[in-house]
């Protein structure tokens, strides 16, 4: 089949999740990236990509920002910033994540399929018990699906939950993003990078005395 008119078909099922090179080029101002030369071929199985298209983002990740910088969590943080109420869509105000290797991590030149919607069954359940049934996803591509559909769509993904991701930081601690907004209202608008602390012998407790 050729190229142009898989990609036709495809988008034709997926509407508004399939983000590729048209859609891309668009918000490239935006999101301050640079477009592949070659659009590689959709590496999905017919059968899959109809299985989940529905509640799936079929997306082009690209590895370029428009000044020739590898795309990565710090690349995108420094083109979003972190302030909302400077501009928006932003990272939320943190920085205890920037020497991390993770935040320099970036997609290749190729196309992802990332679910929409969180898992239901998957809520409230420690990491561990969840990695060995779901696949989870970088951060890096979340936050870069995050901001391309926000701009395609004007929709914020995931803007109350949180994503477990396969990325750990250097003390191996499960790196977890999104929830774009508090809904106690109580923080600022932004896309969140957390780590989830594990229990380590560093932990403990002291005691305070009251008078008897």
């Amino acid at each position: 089949m050729e190229r142009r008119t898989e990609i036709e078909k495809v988008k034709s099922l997926f509407g508004e999740n399939f983000l590729g090179s048209d859609e891309l080029a668009k918000i490239a101002p935006q999101m301050g990236i640079q477009l592949p030369a070659i659009v590689p071929e959709i590496p999905y199985s017919r059968a899959q990509l109809e299985t989940q298209a529905k509640d799936s983002i079929l997306i082009l990740g690209i590895n370029k920002m428009a000044n020739g910088e590898v795309l990565s969590l710090l690349s995108l943080r420094e083109q979003f910033g972190t302030n909302p109420d400077v501009y928006e869509p932003c990272f939320y105000n943190q920085d205890w994540y920037l020497r991390e290797k993770f935040m320099q991590d970036s997609l290749e030149n190729k196309w992802y399929l990332i679910k929409k919607t969180v898992y239901e069954d998957s809520r409230a359940i420690l990491p561990e018990k969840l990695i060995t049934k779901y696949n989870f996803p970088t951060a890096i591509l979340c936050a870069y699906s995050f901001f391309v559909n926000w701009f395609v769509n004007n929709e914020k993904l995931w803007k109350y939950d949180f994503l477990w991701c396969s990325d750990v930081d250097h003390n191996g601690d499960r790196i977890y993003v999104g929830k774009y907004i508090d809904v106690d209202g109580l923080n600022k608008n932004g896309f969140s990078i957390h780590r989830y602390l594990s229990l380590k012998s560093s932990y403990a407790t002291i005691s305070m005395f009251n008078n008897e």
